[in-house]
């Protein structure tokens, strides 16, 4: 995943840009950036590895190099970025939130035209030159993004730093948000609105889906109309969504309370408690314990001062343990109860067996695990919301292939809440881990709390419904 943030004002944007990027730090892992441009220096940029430490610590003492008022910044769990060109249609910086799955054939139909890549991440085309190198294939900027558009298989959403202001261009089908914020001294525009508060923006507006607009800090031009059809990422809501943002003006905090709240008022399980998973797991469990009418403890609590993240490392083994660590029990809230836990998900099941084992060690009478969305029976394509490189990793298909014999046997059936085969996957799951019982939300629950019709957003990793 990623997230970035651009600022356009009539005062320098230095500090507005550093701290805006930074509170999209919880999408991505590896590689933060940040681009400005001055009329009279050009452009500036800086680039930093973020596997062992943090945005702003790589990023505060590099801040007096950047002047300017306007800027671009990202946080990256892939490429680094952002990438500045020189090209037919002007100097630029570009960063990209995107998933390219067709970047080797577009690598090859690229060089095979004769044009060239130079910024190779880990020994691989580093996928927003790829994107660059798309655009200035146009006659206009406008153009070379609807190249963009017309040539990858996947999502892409970007901001372009010019000489002349920002652009921004939202995915083709919105798979992920931009978001504008305005205030008395000009605009910005970021993936989530959690950065737009404490540095004085109020949200004006989402970019469209396809959308392509240019900002100067005291004009707004809309240089593609948005498309009508839309595929916003449902898993925004779940998983990866800071509780206070806000995507096509559904805040993340508020459908999660929801989603728990539609569970809890349908579950007749016998329970003393409520407790959530920190962070995206408390949402859903006040919400649950609401419409439920039992009391939510704090079971368990995430030790933030050292380990903030759960897959801060790249390695899978060391973000297992991370996971385990970051999370301490509280026995007085745990002992003796009947602990209905409430998470986001289950991809792998790794963190969850750990976390089962955790409650009751600490003499938890039972535990019964509540998940706010359906089973993930699909990798997802178009976003990286996880480090998953194929459907085996999912816990549901591992079952699927013990129950079938093949892991890709009747996947229509499992993915239908309340389907013999559905029920069987549940509790073979449940079974695993040694529940007392084991839900996932309903995808028409997940939907309704969303607030958005269907079609409008992406539910591929539950039902296999989206297609390139």
């Amino acid at each position: 995943m990623g997230g970035f943030f651009g600022t356009v004002l009539k005062r320098n944007c230095v500090y507005d840009l550093f701290y805006g990027t930074d509170y999209n730090s919880h999408l991505g892992t590896k590689r933060g950036g940040m681009a400005t441009y001055d009329p009279e220096s050009g452009f500036a940029r800086s680039i930093h590895s973020l596997e062992n430490s943090y945005f702003r610590t790589k990023f505060e003492s590099v801040l007096p190099r950047f002047k300017g008022n306007s800027g671009i910044g990202i946080i990256s769990d892939n490429d680094s970025q952002p990438i500045v060109i020189n090209s037919h249609l002007g100097k630029f910086a570009i960063v990209t939130v995107a998933k390219i799955c067709n970047i080797v054939e577009l690598e090859k139909e690229l060089l095979d035209a004769g044009f060239h890549f130079a910024e190779l991440s880990s020994g691989k085309t580093n996928p927003t030159e790829l994107v660059a190198t798309l655009i200035i294939q146009g006659k206009t900027f406008t153009d070379g993004i609807e190249n963009v558009y017309r040539k990858i298989k996947g999502s892409c959403s970007m901001l372009l730093l010019t000489e002349d202001g920002i652009i921004a261009a939202r995915d083709y089908l919105g798979r992920t948000p931009i978001i504008i914020g305005q205030s008395e001294d000009g605009y910005a525009l970021t993936s989530e609105t959690t950065a737009l508060p404490n540095l004085g923006y109020d949200v004006l507006r989402d970019v469209g889906p396809g959308e392509i607009v240019k900002l100067k800090h005291d004009s707004i031009e809309m240089l593609k109309e948005p498309n009508k059809e839309m595929q916003i990422c449902s898993f925004l809501w779940v998983y990866y969504g800071f509780p206070i943002s806000t995507y096509e003006g559904r805040n993340v905090e508020e459908v999660r309370f929801k989603s728990g709240y539609l569970m809890g008022e349908q579950d007749d399980t016998k329970v003393d408690c409520v407790c959530g998973i920190p962070d995206s797991g408390v949402g859903m469990a006040l919400g649950y314990a609401e419409g439920k009418g039992v009391p939510y403890h704090r079971g368990v609590a995430k030790y933030t001062p050292t380990w903030p993240r759960s897959f801060t490392p790249s390695n899978q083994e060391m973000r297992e343990l991370v996971a385990k660590m970051k999370l301490i029990p509280n026995r007085a809230m745990l002992d003796g109860n009947r602990v209905a836990f409430c998470d986001d998900s289950i991809v792998r099941g790794t963190q969850l067996k750990d976390t089962v084992k955790m409650l009751y060690g600490y003499g938890a009478k039972e535990v019964h695990i509540r998940i706010a969305c359906p089973p993930l029976i699909y990798s997802c394509p178009f976003v990286g919301f996880s480090s998953s490189k194929s459907d085996m990793e999912l816990i549901t298909r591992r079952v699927i292939e013990e129950l079938e014999g093949d892991p890709n046997k009747n996947l229509e059936k499992y993915a239908t809440t309340g389907s013999p085969e559905y029920n069987n996957m549940v509790a073979k799951i449940a079974e695993r881990f040694g529940l007392d019982s084991l839900k996932f939300s309903t995808l028409e629950s997940l939907v309704e709390a969303i607030g958005l019709p269907k079609c409008k957003v992406c539910t591929h990793c539950f039902d296999g419904s989206s297609h390139f």
